[in-house]
């Protein structure tokens, strides 16, 4: 098919890239541990981890799972952490050790824990202390028989540790240490893995790395299976991208947003394999804390979504940091506003380079060059070794300028939901594309811009929002005899999901209503409105709920909902 969008590529940008050049995601970290040993590949709270250092703690890890834990080669690990050293060592480990990582979000009510670990099937799983009380509700429901736990200074120097520990059981006045039936401690289980062998275990492209969770077009979570060969030719993908402005080996990247976040993964993923250091932020929202780090760390990247880069620009201790080492800045997850964009290129100088992809894609797939000099407002050009189409209804290609439906094709495409084969049916051709949901136009330079979303999804800062999930939640209230959930703008987050409700109960109010619903939905997730209606709401002939009418109503007092960026 023709490739317009190659014209685009500055110079040294490959228009494929050599997927075959690693195995596995193994191969990528004993590859980068080697090329670049003594270099610090991690810094969190103001210590470095070596990738030597991560590469034997690692294997460490690997050999537990296999030898003491007996965990079998496919089976699969979640990992409830944020951004802390134990991460990147967990993740590789269990990589390493050819199992499956399924990454959550610590922050998950119990619901929304149970229904991941139950739908993936993973027998262990590796949790902050801070949130093991989460899992202790629900792990008599799920598979999961090993427990790690950990808590937030365990990979710190010892006296650094004990103190950062102490603090943070004050400050969240934690109760002492939840007790989970033959709960492990990851210090002590990384001893025990270091006095084990861990013989290699072979890895190819086809074997699964991740059971990325997502709600696809249906809004029910569901495991987008990411293998090896899809993560590795994303990583490449992106290294070859940004390769222009940056070194191998001397470049430091912050990465505020959590890697649990497919964004943030695959972006970590790809600046490690050229030799960057990673400065893991495990709060953003705690901006005097960001701040500290940005002020004390000479950075040259950063990756983010719109919100974030929204607060730091409106943070007076913004105006403290030296921004004069920066050469990237990537924002992804959902649309930049033209307002941010301007801002924070008369801050730093640098442009926000605005890029695209779906969990799906894992996650990056379209992007703007990073040699621009302005924000763009769209999203760029294909990347290397993907082809993008806009189709119309019928499936065919969309004129020049007209809006068609974005569909992708390429080596970092998912090999399909997690055991739902209908469903993955119903997003991937025969012939290898992917369907998005998302509407967009291309032009004559192969440019594509975004222009609207076939999909009801709402984009919370970044993360994806389901109405049928939301709703769920809220039509199980015994005082709500329907409700519908829509996007609507929100000047900080581009997003907020707003409830419209039919009571069965006149005496049903607001705050009632969004108590329950507290209860059951992690905090991006939580109506920000709720609006009653004395009147059934529109529903198509088949009795289903047009969310779209219910968006047309509110247009007037609230701005357009954006398409979503890279989610």
């Amino acid at each position: 098919m023709p490739k317009p969008w190659l014209a685009q590529y500055p110079a040294g940008v490959p228009a494929e890239i050599d997927v075959h050049r690693f195995a596995s995601l193994k191969a990528v970290l004993t590859t980068s541990c080697e090329r670049f040993a003594t270099l610090p590949a991690f810094n969190s709270m103001g210590t470095v981890m070596t990738f030597r250092q991560l590469d034997e703690a690692s294997r460490a890890f690997a050999a537990w799972l296999r030898l003491v834990a007996k965990l079998e080669r496919g089976d699969r690990v979640a990992l409830m952490l944020p951004n802390l050293l134990q991460y990147p060592v967990a993740m590789f480990g269990a990589l390493r050790a050819g199992m499956v990582v399924v990454n959550v979000n610590p922050l998950y009510r119990p619901r929304e824990l149970e229904h991941q670990l139950k739908d993936s099937g993973a027998v262990a799983i590796v949790v902050l202390e801070n949130f093991a009380h989460t899992l202790q509700q629900v792990i008599q429901a799920t598979p999961v028989r090993v427990v790690i736990t950990t808590q937030v200074g365990d990979l710190l120097p010892p006296i650094k540790r004990l103190l950062t520990n102490a603090v943070v059981k004050h400050v969240k006045k934690m109760v002492p240490r939840w007790q989970l039936d033959g709960a492990q401690d990851f210090n002590r289980m990384l001893d025990a893995g270091r006095a084990q062998r861990l013989d290699d275990v072979p890895l190819t492209h086809d074997d699964l790395a991740f059971l990325q969770y997502t709600g696809g077009t249906t809004g029910v979570a569901k495991g987008a299976m990411l293998t090896h060969g899809n993560m590795v030719a994303n990583v490449l993908q992106v290294a070859a991208w940004v390769a222009p402005n940056l070194r191998d080996g001397e470049e430091t990247v912050v990465i505020p947003l959590p890697l649990y976040h497919v964004f943030a993964l695959t972006g970590c993923l790809s600046f490690f394999s050229a030799g960057a250091q990673t400065v893991l932020i495990a709060n953003p929202r705690d901006l005097p804390a960001f701040f500290k780090t940005l002020r004390r760390t000479r950075f040259t990247a950063i990756i983010g979504v719109n919100t974030l880069f929204r607060a730091l620009l409106d943070a007076p201790a913004a105006a403290k940091v030296d921004w004069g080492q920066l050469k990237l800045a990537v924002a992804g997850g959902m649309a930049v506003q033209h307002v941010v964009a301007q801002r924070w290129k008369q801050m730093t100088g640098v442009p926000l380079v605005e890029g695209y992809g779906l969990t799906e894609s894992a996650p990056v797939a379209i992007a703007n060059p990073i040699t621009i000099e302005e924000w763009s407002g769209r999203i760029g050009v294909p990347l290397p070794s993907t082809d993008a189409a806009v189709l119309d209804d019928d499936g065919k290609p969309a004129a020049l300028n007209e809006v068609g439906e974005i569909c992708l094709r390429g080596p970092q495409i998912m090999k399909g939901y997690w055991r739902r084969p209908e469903e993955s049916a119903q997003v991937m051709t025969a012939d290898g594309w992917l369907r998005t949901g998302d509407m967009g136009i291309m032009d004559a330079r192969g440019e594509i811009r975004l222009t609207d979303r076939k999909k009801d999804m709402i984009v919370v800062s970044g993360f994806k929002v389901f109405p049928n999930e939301i709703e769920d939640v809220v039509t199980a209230h015994p005082g709500v005899l329907e409700a519908a959930a829509i996007g609507v703008f929100d000047e900080r987050s581009g997003e907020a999901v707003k409830v419209v409700v039919v009571r069965k109960d006149p005496a049903l109010t607001e705050r009632e209503l969004l108590a329950y619903c507290k209860h059951h939905l992690t905090g991006y997730k939580m109506p920000r409105i709720v609006e009653f209606r004395g009147e059934p709401l529109p529903k198509t002939n088949i009795g289903k709920i047009l969310r779209r009418e219910l968006r047309d109503d509110v247009a007037a007092a609230s701005a357009p909902a954006t398409a979503p960026a890279m989610r």
